[in-house]
């Protein structure tokens, strides 16, 4: 019997993560009937991810507003969602990771009847308000799911602490691995504006640093520490060249342009389309950021990561030692990034460690699962 099945997604994160598990259900016609629904949480840096992966949603809600809030942001998402349940009656939706999107979306398809199916689920920190909104939007998410597809043994251990059936759980790998796996190949053949101008501005001869920077409880005092970091880190080291993408929100560009803007060792530019920034990591030395994703790719690729968080939901990296915390205490961050560009043997050891994060096989397993029920 031929199955409906709604994967539902609305941030440029999402959509690179699920874009591979639409590609992986399309290969089997005969037996799912697959829809792709999009908040437009994020519009411009969605549309992006969708163009490269070739995916034409077929619901598109284009809720994104000027200075949205999280209170109108999730009602508009639960309510926006039921004409599409009501129009596919879809007996599988798919949800991603710890959005509003994630989080609104899961109790609207609970409300349809459908089976709820969290992609990258089990992630925990523990603590409510940080990450904050997404560790309490996985947690609702978690609990409403009828199937969880845990990217970790860790994360499954989360689940069935939480007495979620061991059943109900699979351990996948992370499916942005599988993303990135298929897109670092591409980009070395595409052709691409962003990539093409990320060339003209890049010195060879310089040890590349790449940063990128956005979570709300960073904004403020944060920001300014990250930012007199990277501000140390540049003029003592005159043989490297940071390249930060610098995120849209007025929190980041504000303390960024003013703390950052006049140091020749470093460039500030415009946020980056998927495709460039695969390519601009792929050429990173290493990487400073507070990315959720980003500490699952860079392993991937060989590229050690400093994460300006106190907490993360991802300790298989750290404990892997592919990562290291550093929060947004500045002397910290100076500290491990002059070590990490002095200490070539402790920038080997760490660049050559297992990511632990799959092996780029998770969609398969997702599908193969999906057919077994």
């Amino acid at each position: 019997m031929r199955t409906k099945h709604l994967i539902i997604f609305g941030t440029r994160p999402e959509a690179i993560k699920m874009a591979p598990l639409v590609k992986e259900f399309k290969k089997h016609p005969d037996q799912f009937d697959i829809k792709v629904c999009i908040t437009a949480q994020h519009r411009e840096m969605l549309d992006q991810v969708l163009n490269f992966f070739d995916i034409i949603p077929d619901f598109d809600l284009n809720l994104m507003k000027p200075n949205q809030n999280l209170y109108s942001l999730t009602a508009d998402i639960i309510t926006e969602m039921k004409p599409v349940l009501d129009n596919f009656q879809p007996d599988f939706i798919y949800v991603h990771g710890d959005t509003t999107t994630t989080m609104a979306a899961s109790i609207a398809g609970f409300y349809s009847g459908a089976k709820i199916c969290h992609v990258e689920a089990g992630l925990r920190t523990q603590n409510k308000r940080s990450p904050f909104p997404e560790e309490m939007n996985r947690q609702i998410a978690g609990r409403i799911a009828d199937y969880h597809f845990a990217p970790t043994i860790q994360s499954k251990d989360n689940l069935l602490k939480e007495n979620v059936k061991e059943d109900d759980i699979l351990v996948t790998g992370n499916t942005v691995i599988d993303a990135l796996l298929n897109s670092s190949e591409r980009v070395e053949d595409i052709d691409n504006k962003e990539i093409e101008m990320l060339k003209t501005i890049l010195d060879s001869s310089k040890k590349i640093i790449l940063v990128t920077g956005h979570r709300r409880e960073n904004h403020g005092q944060g920001f300014i520490n990250i930012c007199e970091a990277l501000k140390e880190i540049a003029l003592k080291n005159s043989d490297v060249q940071i390249i930060y993408p610098v995120h849209l929100n007025p929190n980041v560009q504000k303390p960024v342009h003013e703390i950052l803007s006049a140091i020749t060792n470093i460039k500030l530019i415009e946020p980056l389309a998927y495709p460039a920034f695969v390519w601009l990591m792929s050429n990173s030395y290493m990487i400073i950021t507070d990315s959720g994703g980003v500490q699952e790719e860079a392993p991937s690729l060989g590229k050690p990561v400093l994460v300006m968080r106190d907490t993360t939901e991802r300790p298989e990296a750290v404990e892997a030692g592919t990562v290291i915390l550093v929060g947004t205490d500045k002397q910290k961050i100076v500290e491990e990034s002059i070590s990490l560009l002095t200490d070539t043997a402790r920038y080997a050891k760490m660049s050559a460690l297992h990511n632990p994060y799959g092996d780029g096989k998770a969609c398969g397993r997702i599908v193969k699962f999906i057919e077994s029920l």
